[in-house]
């Protein structure tokens, strides 16, 4: 078997050339691909574990050792690797998050639908941007988790779809598909929520925003992506906004009652309802990133009228959803 004649020491010079020509010249170079399942991990780095086996054989050899005649699996290069006292870890695929996708699709979208290479200051900054959002747990998360390479490789799975590809395919998800006839659908929308979801992963926002159930979450689906949805229910969310928006509306010598159909807690349970009503954001999505919610954004909604704007998308708006609740009602003789 051509492994058996690796060495440690051929291993690291491997190492130390992949250090040397960084990820992508060094699988070009030697007709490698990405590792899918297995990466070495050394000094606190992970590296392409088939390849590096390969290359290493080149230090023993004289000649590296092409991928299509050995296998990359744990019983394999796994296994060499570990007898040789290095750590080989599991690579497990994450699937993307579409709030992942957004910030993937709209790089690509600023660059003519042009997949950047790994080294360009944009896809590095997007990496590390996508490793601030909090869509997946540290815990699970591979070594080289949403890495410049992973960038690229899902910016090309996306410009797939774009009507004048006529580049060589590569794999992609139906989410992929998605995204981008998303972008091109209404690519204001969807440039303005992926600013929002960067902005606030550097600002730290979206990380300290407040989980809320799941079943809820599953329900709602908007093309912004789930991370703005969270920060636009702890907006409605918040005790302070609804306590200052209900002290205007008294101040003004209204009710406290839904804008949509009316209902009056207070009329119907008397002290018990005095002044409960929910409180419902009406900026749109994309423009989640202001950093100051004024009590002109804020409407009040009974928890019926509340649940109906979002319970399917596109959202109501206050007013069509006024509108439908008048439709519906018995017209008085």
């Amino acid at each position: 078997m051509p492994l058996t004649d690796i060495t440690r020491d051929a291993v690291l010079q491997a190492i130390a050339e992949y250090d040397a020509l960084g990820q992508d010249h060094f699988l070009s170079t030697y007709g490698f691909k990405r590792a899918v399942s297995y990466d070495l991990v050394h000094n606190g780095r992970t590296y392409d574990s088939k390849a590096i086996c390969g290359v290493a054989h080149k230090y023993v050899s004289g000649q590296a050792l092409p991928a299509a005649e050995f296998s990359g699996g744990a019983a394999t290069v796994g296994k060499k690797l570990n007898a040789l006292g290095f750590e080989v870890r599991s690579n497990p695929s994450i699937p993307w998050a579409w709030d992942e996708l957004i910030l993937a699709c709209d790089l690509l979208a600023q660059h003519d639908w042009t997949p950047l290479d790994t080294a360009r200051p944009e896809v590095v900054e997007l990496s590390r941007i996508l490793q601030l959002l909090p869509l997946h747990p540290q815990e699970k998360r591979p070594a080289n988790f949403r890495s410049p390479s992973s960038v690229r490789l899902k910016m090309a799975n996306i410009r797939n779809w774009y009507k004048v590809n006529t580049n060589k395919k590569t794999n992609g998800s139906t989410l992929d598909r998605k995204i981008y006839q998303a972008f091109a659908e209404d690519p204001e929308r969807m440039h303005a929520a992926a600013r929002s979801i960067r902005e606030g992963a550097l600002s730290g926002e979206l990380a300290e925003l407040p989980p809320f159930e799941e079943e809820t979450e599953e329900e709602i689906s908007a093309s912004e992506g789930r991370l703005l949805i969270r920060k636009h229910y702890a907006r409605e969310r918040s005790r302070t906004l609804r306590t200052e928006k209900i002290k205007q509306i008294r101040a003004q010598g209204k009710p406290i009652a839904c804008e949509a159909c009316s209902f009056d807690f207070a009329e119907i349970y008397g002290d018990r309802g005095d002044g409960y009503i929910e409180v419902h954001h009406i900026v749109p999505l994309h423009h989640a990133g202001e950093s100051t919610t004024r009590l002109a954004d804020l409407a009040l909604l009974c928890a019926n009228c509340h649940c109906m704007v979002h319970v399917a998308k596109p959202w109501l708006t206050v007013d069509q959803l006024r509108t439908l609740v008048a439709k519906q009602r018995p017209k008085e003789d």
